[in-house]
């Protein structure tokens, strides 16, 4: 489902990296299928604050992160200052400091099932 929601927003991510942690690592695995991208695993993702921009350092214009709230809400509004609250299953899109996109899972599904 997020991989083929990614697929029609048109997101190529040059890169992807996941918690190592089973849950994380098997939806990095669904999202990035199609996408032409193997998942990483990064243990920084594993639990705990992290610096996002560090992490997507040098891996090209666009990174999928895959990992566990409330790091990712913190990490977006690291990057953003926006105040979000990630969901289980849900998608940011941040790109040079502005919060581009917030998908929730429901409204990944409609796009991944929408007509062409």
């Amino acid at each position: 489902m997020a991989g083929r929601a990614l697929k029609r927003l048109g997101v190529e991510p040059g890169a992807c990296l996941t918690s190592p942690k089973l849950r994380a690592a098997d939806t990095a695995k669904l999202a990035c299928e199609g996408l032409g991208v193997e998942p990483q695993h990064e243990p920084k993702l594993a639990g705990g604050p992290f610096d996002a921009e560090a992490l997507a350092a040098g891996l090209g214009d666009d990174v999928l992160l895959v990992g566990h709230d409330p790091d990712f809400s913190m990490a977006v509004h690291g990057l953003t200052g926006a105040q979000v609250r990630m969901k289980k299953g849900g998608l940011a899109g941040v790109e040079k400091g502005e919060l581009k996109v917030l998908l929730r899972p429901t409204e990944l599904v409609a796009i991944a099932d929408s007509a062409d």
